[in-house]
C-alpha cells in the first residue's frame, strides 16, 4: 500500500519526538467568578439570571446548598429530601389563649382547607375538628390570627375516603358491626378528662421540599374529630392536633413508610414564641445525641433516661430517671423526689425573694424587676451515654398586669406523682430537637432555628474587605499540622505568568506534527 512508509513514519516521529512528556494544563474558574458569567451570557440564546455577589451572604448560602445536594448523592440519600408544611416551616405560640403550645398551619382535602393544629410528640393521631357534636368555638381569634380557623368536611373533599373496620391502621374494628363500617376512633390524653373521638378519613396533606420548595400531596389518616372534651373545649387545640409519635398512624410514620422522608423529623423553638417544623430531619453532623429507651421492648414514645441532674455547679447523686420528650407539653415535670432536690438546690442559690403569686402552677416564684434581675443559677441535665444538655431558660417571666413591667419569675418545673418524667417544650427552646425514629435517637444541637432546611448555618454578613484573593468565614478555617491556621485553597484566576511546567513548550511538536501529516496526507491523494 502506498500510504504504509508515511504512516511508519509518522507513527515513528510519534514515539521519538513523543520522549519528551506532554504537560497539559488549564486554568481553574469558580463557577460565581467573573469570567463564569462571562462566559455563561457569552452562550447563545442563553439567558443569564440572578448571579450572587462575590463573598456576599447569598454567595455563601448557595454553596452550601450546593455541598449539601452532593453529599446526600456521597451518601445515597439523594432521592430523599425534608418536607415541611405548604403553608410554610414556621411554627407560633399564641399564649395562654391555646394553652402555651406551638402550632402551624397545614393544608388537607381538595380543595385544602388549612387547620392550625398543635404540634404533639406525645401522641400519635391527627385530627381535625370535623362533623361537629362537641367541639371547640372556631371564632373570636381574628386579633391573634392571620386568617380563620377551619372546619373539615369529608363529604366536601374529593380526595377523602372513610376507613374500614377491616384496616390495619383501626385498632376499634372489633366494636363495628360489619367490617366494611367506618372506622371510628378515641384517644384519650394525659390532661385530666381530655380526649378527642370520631372516624378515620384518609385524605391529602400539602407539604413543600426544601431543596427546591416544589409542592408535594401525599396521602395521609386523620381523625374526623366530632366530639372532643376536657381541655380540647377550653382553647387548647381548637382546630385540630398534628400527633407526631412512633404510632404507625401518625404523619412522620405514614410519610417514611411511603418513602418521602427518611423516618425522622425536627422542631425549633424559639425564646420569642416562634420556631420550625420538618419531616425527614435528621440533623446536623455536630449534634448531641442520646438512645430512646424502650418500654416492654418497644418503642412506642420518645422516652430517654436521665442520669444526672445539676443546678449550677451542684449535681445530685441518684437522681436517674426516665423522661418523656414531649412538645405538647408546655412546661416540665419531674418525679417528686427530684422536684424536691432541684427546686430547694435552686431555692438556695437564688439571691430573690419568695412570692406567692395567685394562681400560679408553680411553687417556687420570686420578686424581680428590669432593674435588679437576679442571676439565675443554671439547670443541667446529663442523660445517657453522658451528654450534657444544659436549659437555657429554665424560668417563667411574670409581668405586672397595668405597666406590663418584669414583676418576678418562677422556676417552670412541676412535680409528678409519675415515676416517668415530662422534658417539655420550655426546656427545649434554643435548641434544634431531632427526633430520629431511624436510628433511634434524640439529638440536639443550640440554633436560632434559621436555615434548618440546610441544616447547616451560613455567616450572616459579608466578610471585611481584605487584599487576599481567597477569604473565607472565620469558623471554616482549617488548622495545619504545625497548629497555624490555613486557608483552604479555592478554585480562582490561574497565575498570568508562566511556569516552568507551562504547557507552552510541547506547542512546536504539535504544531509539526499537524503539518506533517497534512503534507504527507496530500501526497498519498
Amino acid at each position: 500500500m502506498p500510504s504504509s512508509p508515511l504512516l511508519f513514519f509518522l507513527l515513528t516521529f510519534l514515539v521519538v519526538a513523543g520522549a519528551e512528556p506532554l504537560i497539559f494544563s488549564s486554568p481553574m474558574v469558580h463557577r460565581f467568578s467573573e469570567e463564569a458569567r462571562r462566559a455563561a451570557a457569552a452562550v447563545p440564546a442563553r439567558e443569564v439570571g440572578w448571579w450572587p455577589a462575590l463573598r456576599s451572604p447569598e454567595y455563601y448560602e448557595v454553596l452550601v446548598r450546593s455541598d449539601r445536594v452532593r453529599q446526600r448523592r456521597r451518601l445515597g440519600g439523594a432521592k430523599y429530601s425534608m418536607l415541611y408544611p405548604a403553608e410554610g416551616s414556621e411554627t407560633l405560640s399564641l399564649g395562654n389563649d391555646f394553652g402555651w403550645l406551638h402550632y402551624t398551619w397545614v393544608d388537607v382535602g381538595t380543595p385544602n382547607v388549612s387547620f392550625l393544629v398543635a404540634l404533639d410528640a406525645g401522641s400519635d393521631l391527627f385530627w381535625v375538628p370535623c362533623d361537629c357534636i362537641k367541639c371547640a368555638p372556631l371564632s373570636g381569634y381574628h386579633g391573634s390570627l392571620e386568617k380563620e380557623l377551619g372546619m373539615y368536611n369529608p363529604d366536601e373533599s374529593k380526595t377523602s375516603k372513610h376507613l374500614s373496620c377491616s384496616h390495619e391502621l383501626c385498632t376499634l374494628g372489633g366494636s363495628c358491626s360489619s367490617s366494611k363500617q367506618p372506622c371510628p376512633y378515641t384517644v384519650n390524653y394525659y390532661s385530666e378528662n381530655t380526649s378527642t373521638s370520631g372516624l378515620l378519613v384518609e385524605d391529602t396533606i400539602y407539604l413543600a421540599k426544601t431543596d427546591d420548595h416544589s409542592s408535594i400531596k401525599a396521602p395521609v389518616i386523620l381523625g374526623c374529630g366530632r366530639k372532643q372534651s376536657g381541655g380540647y373545649l377550653d382553647g387548647i387545640a381548637p382546630d385540630g392536633l398534628l400527633g407526631l409519635g412512633f404510632g404507625e398512624i401518625s404523619v412522620p410514620s405514614i410519610l417514611a413508610k411511603a418513602g418521602f422522608v427518611r423516618n425522622s423529623f425536627s422542631m425549633c423553638f424559639r425564646g420569642d414564641d416562634s420556631g420550625r417544623i420538618f419531616f425527614g430531619d435528621q440533623g446536623v453532623s455536630t449534634q448531641h445525641s442520646t438512645p430512646f429507651v424502650a418500654l416492654d421492648g418497644k418503642y412506642v414514645t420518645y422516652i430517654i433516661g436521665v442520669e444526672k441532674f445539676c443546678v449550677g455547679s451542684w449535681c445530685f447523686g441518684k437522681t436517674s430517671f426516665q423522661a418523656l420528650v414531649d412538645s405538647g407539653s408546655s412546661f416540665t415535670f419531674l418525679p417528686e423526689e427530684v422536684y424536691r432536690k432541684v427546686t430547694l438546690e435552686f431555692d438556695r442559690q437564688i439571691n430573690a425573694s419568695r412570692l406567692d403569686y395567685d394562681g400560679s402552677p408553680w411553687e417556687y416564684c420570686y420578686s424581680a424587676n428590669a432593674l435588679e434581675a437576679p442571676q439565675v443559677p443554671s439547670i443541667t441535665l446529663t442523660f445517657s451515654v453522658n451528654e450534657s444538655f444544659e436549659v437555657i431558660n429554665p424560668i417563667f417571666s411574670i409581668y405586672d398586669k397595668e405597666e406590663h413591667d418584669l414583676a418576678g419569675f418562677c422556676i417552670a418545673l412541676q412535680s409528678s406523682a409519675e415515676s416517668i418524667g415530662t422534658i417539655g417544650q420550655n426546656f427545649m427552646t434554643g435548641y434544634h430537637m431531632v427526633f430520629d425514629r431511624e436510628n433511634l435517637k434524640l439529638g440536639w444541637s443550640r440554633s436560632d432555628c434559621h436555615n434548618l432546611d440546610n441544616s447547616t448555618t451560613i455567616p450572616l454578613t459579608s466578610p471585611p474587605h481584605s487584599t487576599t484573593d481567597s477569604p473565607l468565614p472565620t469558623n471554616q478555617q482549617q488548622s495545619s499540622p504545625n497548629g497555624r491556621e490555613v486557608t483552604p485553597a479555592i478554585a480562582g484566576r490561574a497565575p498570568s505568568t508562566t511556569s516552568a511546567a507551562s504547557p507552552q513548550e510541547p506547542l512546536w511538536f504539535c504544531s509539526l506534527f499537524l503539518f506533517l501529516s497534512q503534507f504527507f496526507l496530500s501526497l498519498v491523494v
